[in-house]
């Protein structure tokens, strides 16, 4: 490998000017995109100029906006050395770990290898998660739809299903909106209960050949299947997932987690906004956060809307959602507030 791009630079004052030569010239090209694309998306989100010719590149800005935008480029260009693919999604990447405080553009190296494709942290704290999975033997991943947490989970559960390192993945999720209640459903029990753990399977889908899948479903060696079909059962030398895990009760998820057995792997994945149990049902989620958070050998990994990696307009719906959940919580608090200060006058 090459080492990577060497820069000159020129300070005036806060104002900076910095030259980049890259060594293969066809990895340059790659690296400014077409029509110099991926530049572009630099300049926009950093701040600063970039003029490209042949296979150097000049960017001028304040000293900091420089900074990042080097350390951006250079990222991706080791990236392309190492044979990965650089896109609009891996540059938006890339930006983000860059411009994130303590971010590191080397945490987009923390590639999950399935049979159809090689996924990559698109945010530092994506790269915090799939650090925790591999270190711990219980993770929770909290946060907003859009932050990877579900998808990141089952492709590291694939990748070690496939590197032999566990026999089985496993896969479940609370079928809620049935109440579990799913003999009152029409159809076999297949049928019953592919509705609600649809997203499950496209996870899957999107890392697997689907004759794969389909040879590994029919073996057991890949389970999809709802909470309740849980009871009962020691997992061992398995990749266990639990997704929409905000709709367990405290009674569930205290009977999931005591599944976990020798050589297995536990994630849990749910978004505590999103709670869709009965008034009055306290999370099993929630319980286990407050249960559990101090103990060694679990870890607890926290998502927000800067984390949402899907379309850039998910990031502003999930924020404008928290900050109106938000206001509704603190109104309530004052209502019940006046309301007891009330009480307490006319006493």
């Amino acid at each position: 490998m090459t080492p990577p791009a060497k820069h000159s630079a020129l300070s005036k004052s806060t104002e900076t000017s910095v030259d980049l030569s890259f060594a293969d010239n066809n990895l340059a090209l790659e690296l400014f995109g077409s029509h110099h694309a991926n530049l572009a998306r630099v300049e926009q989100a950093v701040d600063v100029k970039i003029f490209a010719r042949g296979n150097t590149v000049a960017v001028s800005g304040s000293v900091d906006a420089v900074s990042a935008a080097v350390s951006v480029l250079n990222g991706l260009y080791e990236r392309l050395e190492r044979g990965n693919a650089v896109g609009p999604d891996e540059v938006d990447a890339v930006l983000r770990m860059a411009l994130a405080d303590g971010g590191d553009v080397r945490d987009a190296d923390l590639t999950i290898r399935t049979r159809r494709k090689h996924i990559s942290p698109r945010s530092s704290m994506q790269a915090t998660y799939l650090r925790a999975i591999e270190d711990n033997d219980l993770v929770f991943g909290l946060g907003p739809a859009g932050t990877g947490k579900t998808y990141l989970a089952v492709a590291k559960a694939v990748e070690k299903l496939m590197k032999g390192e566990v026999d089985r993945l496993i896969l479940s999720r609370p079928a809620v909106e049935a109440g579990e209640n799913l003999g009152f459903l029409p159809g076999d029990m297949r049928e019953k209960v592919d509705p609600y753990l649809r997203p499950l399977y496209d996870a899957i889908d999107d890392m697997m050949p689907p004759d794969q899948v389909a040879k590994r479903m029919e073996s057991g060696e890949i389970e999809i299947a709802p909470l309740a079909f849980m009871r009962g059962r020691t997992l061992s030398n398995a990749f266990v997932i639990l997704d929409e895990a905000q709709n367990t009760t405290a009674v569930q998820m205290k009977m999931f987690l005591t599944r976990l057995g020798e050589n297995a792997r536990m994630v849990v994945t749910g978004d505590l906004s999103q709670v869709d149990l009965p008034r009055g049902v306290r999370s099993g989620l929630r319980d286990a956060l407050d249960v559990l958070q101090d103990v060694d050998g679990i870890s607890f990994v926290h998502f927000s809307e800067k984390d949402v990696v899907r379309h850039r307009l998910v990031t502003r719906i999930v924020k404008a959602y928290d900050s109106i959940e938000n206001n509704r919580h603190a109104s309530a608090r004052y209502e019940h507030t006046t309301k007891q200060s009330s009480s307490d006058d006319d006493k």
